[in-house]
């Protein structure tokens, strides 16, 4: 599925979720257009990781408006979705610690969708030089920043068209951090769209342009990153 640049590519209005009986999202409302980065900003506990999973149909979840590249995936499984073309990288990485760098992944590939050029491991050992000197060692083996591109270049394996990123800076020594970023910008540039959930305000400004703020479940902030990071010094 594909959209025009510019076009929401994920569409949002009014997604509640739940843990059992307890509700952790509350009318979740936005979109995120194709080729764009939208950082979604928030304390541990806030819900961002939550967000996520909801769309991914990963926990339960209501919603009014729940699409995809116009398609509706609100009772769609999992699997489905990301067949669809939307890529989810969790914060866990979920690699094959068994399997090589390239064993990992080949198991992500899937058949290339639309005009876009398909991801190989070539063109993403460009964009990860760490993994391409490492494509024989076993995940196991790797460092936590490491397995984190891993798990990255592996969804991209699967030629999405947006990917949804779930804190890839998490407890990463902050020169990895920059490889990171840089390997984030260079798929922005690639025309995927990306949903970047983060903490770490500095990370996600050099990502993305607009923010999302949550706070106990609710979006209270939508606009400009850099309002957001003027809001802040201001409280």
């Amino acid at each position: 599925m594909t959209c025009k640049q510019g076009e929401p590519i994920l569409d949002i209005r009014n997604l509640n979720a739940f843990y059992g009986h307890a509700q952790a999202l509350f009318n979740v409302s936005f979109q995120l257009a194709a080729g764009e980065a939208l950082a979604l900003v928030g304390n541990n506990g806030a819900g961002k990781s939550t967000t996520l999973k909801a769309i991914m149909a990963l926990i339960d979840r209501q919603a009014e408006t729940l699409r995809f590249a116009s398609e509706d995936i609100g009772l769609r499984s999992t699997h489905h979705i990301a067949q669809l073309g939307l890529g989810y990288v969790p914060e866990e990485r979920r690699i094959f610690t068994d399997l090589t760098v390239a064993e990992n992944l080949e198991v992500g590939r899937l058949p290339p969708r639309g005009n876009r050029q398909p991801w190989n491991p070539s063109r993403l050992y460009n964009i990860f030089p760490n993994l391409a000197e490492m494509s024989g060692r076993t995940a196991g083996n790797m460092s936590g920043g490491e397995q984190q591109m891993l798990s990255i270049a592996r969804t991209l394996m699967g030629n999405p068209s947006a990917v949804l990123l779930d804190e890839p800076s998490e407890g990463l020594a902050p020169i990895i951090v920059e490889q990171m970023g840089r390997a984030i910008i260079a798929m922005k540039h690639e025309g995927i769209a990306i949903l970047l959930s983060e903490q770490n305000l500095v990370f996600a400004a050099s990502i993305a342009s607009r923010a999302l703020e949550i706070e106990a479940g609710s979006i209270t902030f939508d606009g400009p990153i850099a309002s957001l990071i003027a809001k802040r010094e201001r409280s």
